[in-house]
């Protein structure tokens, strides 16, 4: 079931925020010779890929699970699909740095876009926890 893609992502982004937030507060100068640094890269890649991948989940998502109004969903989901692409802007940038401090990440942790991204994340899930809960119901 498609709206399950939906919540893997959500649950993958925020797995790496999370991380984040416990990376930020270790206080590492660099993510060079230790393992919650070779982890911090791999946890950002891994969100980048799920937050790209959102996009094609949520029009999926509409069509398969037929929800009404349709419009209501596109309109939010198109949100979505913004604030993933501003998120990936900044993770992006932190990832093409040569070193990444635990200040960095806190940084970008900080970052409205991604603060709205999850923000998104969280209604979308709910959303979607409901919309699957009805449908048990009535079958």
């Amino acid at each position: 079931m498609m709206p399950t893609v939906i919540q893997e992502n959500c649950n993958t982004i925020e797995e790496c925020y999370e991380f984040a937030l416990s990376y930020a507060a270790q206080g590492f100068p660099s993510d060079e010779g230790s393992e919650s640094g070779k982890q911090v890269r791999r946890q950002l890649a891994r969100a980048v890929e799920a937050m790209r991948s959102l996009e094609e989940c949520c029009a999926s998502t509409i069509k398969q699970e037929q929800f009404v109004p349709a419009e209501k969903y596109q309109a939010f989901f198109a949100v979505l699909v913004r604030d993933a692409q501003s998120s990936i802007a900044a993770i992006e940038l932190v990832l093409a740095q040569p070193v990444i401090s635990s200040q960095l990440v806190d940084n970008l942790n900080a970052s409205m876009h991604l603060r709205a991204l999850l923000t998104d994340l969280f209604l979308v899930t709910e959303i979607l926890e409901l919309q699957q809960a009805k449908a048990m119901a009535s079958n």
